[in-house]
Formats: C-alpha cells, structure tokens, sequence
C-alpha cells in the first residue's frame, strides 16, 4: 500500500500549499528562459549578443566574479577566527557570543549598508577624523568603488561562514584533540593536523555559501558602489524596475546563473582536491 492510499483526503490538502509554491516556482523558470530566448514571437539571442560584445556588460561580469570571490576569502579569513573561539567558549558562553555575531542580521540590510555610508562617505566619520587630525587634505575615496563594496558584503554575509565553519568544529570529537596531547604533540601541531584540516568542509561550505549569496547581491553594491560600479544583480535590477524590460533582464538572469554554476562546480572541484586524504 503506497503513501497516498495510506493517508486520509483531509491530510492530502496540506501538500497544496507547498504544491502551490512549486507550482509558481517552475512557471516563473519557464517564463525567465520564455523572456530570455523569445522576442516578439521569435527565437533571438539578440541580448545575449549584447551582453558578450559590450564592454561595459563584460566589465560588469569580472567586477561582479572577482570582487565575490574577494568578498568569500575576505568572510572566511575574518570569520575563522571568530568561530574558533566560539568553539573554544563553553556552552553557556558561546550562546551568548553568538548571538553578539547573529545581531546584524536583526538590522535591515539599507540600514547596514548606510551605516556604512556615513564612516566611509567623503564627508564621513574616517574621513572627518583624518582630516580634524591633519593626516590628509583631500577626503580619501573610500567608497563609490570596489573597496567600498567589497568591504560592505564582507560586514553582512560574514555571519554566514562563521555559522558554516562553526558546524564544522562543533562536529569534531574531543578525544581527537586529548590524543593527539598524549601523543605529545604542542597545542600548535594538534590544531595545524587534527583540527584545521577536519575544519575544512566547513571552510569551504562557507566560501560557496559567501561567494553565491554575493554574486547576485543588489542593494549593497548600488548604495556603496554607486552608478558607476555596476554588478550584475544591480544591472538585472536596472533593466527590471527601470527600464522595464523583461528580456533583457531575463538573458542577464540566465548568464549570471550560469556563471554561479560554473563557479560551484570549480569550488567543488577544488575542493575534492584540498581534501583528497584527508579523513
């Protein structure tokens, strides 16, 4: 007797929700390749074309992939530490601590990102310090550009690897580390051999979760960054909400996903080769 004949018709009606959601999930799939391919009725990759042969849309790529992958190793360089030390607190500490880390997110992300604007801002905190203090002239150009974003996206999705890295310690066994002590190994070996590369998974979940949280990322790179910095979900967002057009924002849909694809499929495979031996 299969699940269906099992369950009453009552229970049956608490899958429409969920039925619903796919249902609205796989139509708007279909109708971003629909927007993306067909134009006025007729197959065309006219935008495609676009986006390949302009500049300026290239441009907006390698800015959107390098700066991404400058934000994931930034995160999980800071992040480590953090959640090494959240590992080491007991458990009534790291609670406590790590409610410290999750407390960004409680704040709305336009609220972070102009809390950022007024240290970085020509006429902000750093600048007005600096200047009060006779180290400069000129305001430095610490926003507007690639610093400015790639400093931003660093501050909200480094809770992201500190929580990824954290499951990876918290599921190491401590009698890894007391044997490795009686073995008479230092607290620096024991961590360089037993602990840092059984931490990797974790380090390496974060890297991808950073990387693809950042590579569609809208609102902090066109408050930070500007009109001039462009990333690619900040030029989706443009074709989308004003110029309004669909197909054009759907072929930029379609190359982004596909360029998050191929760089999940190099971040696994990386990863298949730093972890080869490792238990």
């Amino acid at each position: 007797m299969d699940t269906a004949e099992r369950l009453p018709p009552s229970r049956l009606l608490l899958l429409l929700p969920v039925t619903a959601v796919l249902g609205l999930f796989f139509t708007s799939v279909v109708m971003l390749f629909s927007n993306a391919f067909i134009e006025d009725g007729t197959v065309s990759f006219r935008y495609f074309q676009q986006i390949l042969d302009r500049p300026d849309y290239q441009t907006a790529f390698y800015r959107t992939v390098l700066s991404s992958i400058v934000v994931a190793f930034s995160a999980v360089l800071l992040a480590y530490p953090i959640a090494l030390l959240l590992w080491r607190a007991g458990d009534r500490w790291r609670n406590r601590l790590l409610i410290v880390v999750l407390v960004p997110w409680l704040v709305s992300l336009v609220v972070r990102s102009y809390g950022w604007i007024i240290l970085l801002g020509p006429k902000g905190f750093i600048n007005a310090m600096l200047a009060w203090i006779g180290v400069l002239d000129d305001p430095l150009p610490l926003m507007f550009n690639d610093f400015g974003i790639i400093l931003g996206l660093t501050h909200v999705l480094m809770p992201f690897a500190v929580i990824s890295i954290l499951s990876s310690l918290l599921a190491i066994e401590q009698n890894l580390e007391e044997a490795s002590n009686v073995l008479g190994a230092t607290g620096l070996q024991t961590f360089l051999r037993v602990v840092f590369p059984l931490s990797l998974p974790g380090a390496f979940t974060a890297l991808m979760v950073v990387y693809l949280a950042c590579i569609g990322a809208i609102v902090t790179p066109m408050l930070l960054g500007g009109v001039t910095q462009k990333f690619v979900g900040s030029q989706i967002y443009q074709e989308v909400m004003s110029t309004y057009n669909m197909n054009k924002g759907a072929a930029w849909s379609l190359c982004l996903l596909a360029v998050s694809f191929l760089s999940l499929v190099c971040f696994k495979a990386i990863e298949r080769r730093v972890l080869r031996g490792h238990p």
